[in-house]
């Protein structure tokens, strides 16, 4: 088996599909590792460690992706409009395992079927329990819930916590997290560590004892429709219009009074 790893190239993109670390298990199993050149530099990961680990590094995407029968990626290829045209690279009979958010881009799986590549959208792995250590949404959910509030505290200005100063006393900031799934509860957790008063909203009831659960306030329109309102996979249904506008008019309100709000909804194929 000849797995292929190269550099993700989309803006802002600082992961790597594997680490030298990574690389060792893939090895222990006979697999040959080839990595593009600089591949885990904005990670941290160097050339050298990947080569220790019993990677081949070869210059550039075209020579990794054409010394693998597997390609790993983070992010979806990108296409020559959005730069290095990584979908020409792929050949058939190739495996391309990667993100695609292949039901929102329906010509990238089209493309790729139309090569000859069996592709496989990590995304949509079924959230079972025997699937758990390949569900992709939620360990990568949990670290953007985790940095949405890095980024709202950095832009936010003020100090997170209440601080006693023998100037005077400053008020905690006041955050509503919009959206209790993975990535909402790890937003609550992180800016009730950093001391804000934190509240949350969502339509499905299990939530509100999370939130309890992690010291926040829970808020949402509380009727009979909002008992029935989570999927047997876990997920939100779509409300009717009338609890629409009841939770719109109760957030609307609510959000009057905060300093932060960060949306972690997340709604398969939207």
């Amino acid at each position: 088996m000849k797995i292929a790893i190269v550099k993700e190239r989309r803006p802002h993109e600082t992961r790597v599909a594997a680490t030298p670390e990574t690389v060792k298990k893939l090895k222990a199993l006979g697999a040959e590792i080839t990595i593009e050149a600089g591949a885990g530099t904005v990670a941290a990961y160097t050339d050298q460690a990947y080569s220790e680990a019993g990677a081949t590094i070869v210059p550039d995407a075209a020579s990794a992706i054409a010394a693998g029968d597997i390609v790993f990626k983070i992010q979806r290829p990108m296409t020559t409009e959005e730069g290095l045209d990584e979908l020409g690279l792929l050949r058939q009979g190739q495996t391309l395992m990667a993100p695609l958010g292949a039901l929102t881009n329906k010509d990238l799986v089209q493309a790729l079927a139309s090569r000859g590549v069996t592709s496989f959208a990590l995304e949509l792995i079924p959230r079972i329990t025997r699937a758990q250590s390949m569900d992709i949404l939620s360990s990568q959910a949990n670290l953007a819930g985790y940095k949405a509030v890095l980024v709202a505290a950095n832009n936010y200005g003020r100090i997170f916590p209440q601080m006693m100063t023998p100037g005077g006393t400053l008020a905690p900031s006041r955050s509503f997290i919009m959206g209790v799934g993975v990535a909402g509860l790890q937003a609550i957790a992180t800016a009730r560590r950093l001391g804000s008063v934190v509240t949350a909203t969502d339509v499905r009831p299990a939530t509100k004892e999370q939130v309890q659960s992690l010291g926040a306030k829970f808020v949402a329109v509380e009727d009979e429709e909002f008992k029935a309102a989570e999927t047997a996979g876990g997920y939100a249904k779509q409300m009717s219009p009338e609890y629409q506008a009841k939770q719109a008019a109760l957030v609307a309100d609510h959000i009057k009074m905060q300093d932060i709000v960060i949306t972690t909804a997340l709604i398969p194929g939207r």
